[in-house]
């Protein structure tokens, strides 16, 4: 028999992987001082353009010398400007354990056509590290949005590689931390641990990624917006906030309000402390029940952002249907939104424990949970 349902229902139910929920302080009216109408090559747009540069830099504790820039097409533009402009000087190895990993795959060796070595996992594990030549340039995710998993740390990248690691932290950026001086490029977007509007991605440099830059031209034609060098030189307005092309100011506002919100809680470690907090209850719940765990296998690749599940009773018949049926009806309640599995992924939930959202909501969405599976079970066996 179902169970009676929960009495408490969480404050925000908006536990998609992205765009994320806005940071809890968030109202549209801090949005007024955004730069409407303006050009973002007017004094007012550059200098909100550049604090957002800044301000990411040292949030997230950037070294000295790296180059922060924001980018056209979110993380996806990112990461394709890097990989058009810098693949092809020397092998390359491209890793993948989910979806966004298998495209950067798909667009490596069918649309550059590069001879590379690609490394594969199945969904809830990583390829293993230690078996992945760093002499090569190496693009990888470091934290699988659509598989819940995450690279544990940077230990296996040598600091003496010969090679690029192009990194695509999209879901890892301001909530796990990343060994700057392993990566040479990373990227991420605003929508994700910040919860800020989509559309505009962010592209960080070292200095090996602008000396690559700077001494390599690839053979292939590059559209303008991906194009990072005039003359040998790297184009060096794109980090100072004279982004390639027009950006929205309006999301520029957000992000930095968002910033401001960020700040104001304690900066990188409170964020982090944050999102450790909300995939923790997760794990817990899982851990004291037999019919549903984490898509991650082992507890060291766990991703404390995208937390993806798997159902594990033998009484459910269709997998991907149960699953379906349970996100429905959670979504009915409006107690949690969005939290289906990536389309591409097992069958499963996926909710979002970036530092945006609340512990006391993912609380309080969790007995729904229980709520929905012994009900979907219930109905299950009254249609057999």
């Amino acid at each position: 028999m179902a169970l009676t349902k929960p009495g408490a229902r969480p404050a925000n139910p908006r536990f998609s992987s992205g765009p994320c929920a806005k940071p809890p302080t968030w109202t549209l009216d801090k949005l007024t001082d955004a730069a409407l109408g303006r050009s973002h090559r007017a004094a007012v747009g550059k200098s909100k353009l550049k604090d957002a540069i800044d301000r990411t830099g040292a949030l997230l504790g950037v070294p000295e010398g790296y180059r922060i820039g924001i980018v056209p097409a979110s993380d996806t533009g990112a990461v394709e400007m890097a990989m058009w402009t810098m693949l092809g000087a020397r092998p390359c190895t491209l890793l993948a354990w989910e979806s966004f990993g298998a495209g950067w795959v798909t667009d490596a060796v069918k649309q550059l056509k590069l001879d590379a070595e690609v490394k594969t996992a199945d969904y809830g594990d990583i390829v293993d590290l230690a078996t992945v030549d760093f002499d090569t340039d190496v693009v990888f995710t470091w934290n699988g949005t659509t598989s819940g998993v995450r690279v544990p740390n940077g230990d296996a990248i040598p600091a003496d590689r010969a090679g690029l690691t192009i990194c695509d932290a999209t879901s890892a950026a301001f909530a796990q931390d990343l060994p700057w001086d392993k990566l040479d490029v990373i990227t991420f977007s605003w929508q994700k641990v910040m919860g800020g509007e989509a559309a505009h991605g962010m592209l960080i440099l070292s200095p090996r990624a602008v000396e690559r830059l700077e001494s390599y031209t690839p053979p292939w034609p590059l559209p303008k917006i991906f194009r990072l060098t005039k003359g040998g030189a790297l184009i060096d307005g794109i980090f100072k906030g004279e982004t390639i092309n027009t950006p929205s100011m309006l999301a520029v506002e957000d992000y930095l309000v968002a910033l401001d919100w960020a700040e104001a809680i304690g900066g990188l470690p409170a964020l982090m402390a944050r999102a450790d907090s909300n995939a923790q209850a997760i794990w817990d719940f899982c851990a004291a029940r037999d019919w549903i765990d984490n898509l991650a296998g082992d507890p060291a690749t766990r991703s404390n952002t995208s937390v993806c599940l798997k159902f594990t009773d033998p009484r459910i018949v269709d997998g991907a249907g149960f699953a379906k049926a349970v996100a429905k009806r959670l979504e009915a309640e409006g107690v949690a939104l969005d939290i289906g599995a990536y389309r591409d992924a097992p069958p499963g939930l996926r909710i979002w424990c970036g530092a945006t959202v609340e512990t006391a909501d993912i609380e309080a969405m969790l007995p729904w949970l229980d709520w929905a599976f012994e009900t979907e079970i219930a109905a299950q066996a009254q249609a057999a």
